[in-house]
C-alpha cells in the first residue's frame, strides 16, 4: 500500500510565504513525476509544478517566479516552497506522484490535500 501525505498549508497574508511537503510512503521501488496540483473553490483542479525524477522542473505561468518545486528521493519527498503569495493562490493543493510499487506496477497517487489560505 502506497500512501501521500501533505503538510504545511495554512493562512498566510498577501505576500508572504508557505511551504508544502509531500511525503510517500509504503510498497514503493521508485518514484517518477511528482506533482503539485491546486483547486480553488468552485474551480477546476490545476496543475501548478512538476519535477521529473531527475529534477527537472515545470511551472503554471501564474506561480513562475514566485514557487519552486524540489524534491529530496531519499525521502520520498516532494516540497512547493511558495514567497509572495497572492489572494488568488487560496486553494486546496494536492500532491500527485508516478509511484512503481513492488508488484512492479505503475500508478498515479493522490494525497489528502492542505488548504492554503491567502488574506488581502
Amino acid at each position: 500500500q502506497v500512501q501521500l501525505v501533505e503538510s504545511g498549508g495554512g493562512l498566510v497574508q498577501a505576500g508572504g510565504s508557505l511551504g508544502l511537503s509531500c511525503a510517500a510512503s509504503g510498497s514503493i521501488v521508485s518514484i517518477n513525476a511528482m506533482r503539485w496540483y491546486r483547486q480553488a473553490s468552485g474551480k477546476q483542479r490545476e496543475l501548478v509544478a512538476v519535477i521529473a525524477s531527475g529534477g527537472s522542473t515545470n511551472y503554471a505561468e501564474s506561480v513562475k517566479g514566485r514557487f519552486t518545486i524540489s524534491r529530496d528521493n531519499a525521502k520520498r519527498t516532494a516540497y512547493l516552497q511558495m514567497n509572495n503569495l497572492r489572494p488568488e493562490d487560496t486553494a486546496a493543493y494536492y500532491c500527485n506522484a508516478d509511484i512503481l510499487g513492488t508488484d512492479f506496477r505503475l500508478r498515479a497517487y493522490w494525497g489528502q490535500g492542505t488548504q492554503v489560505t491567502v488574506s488581502s
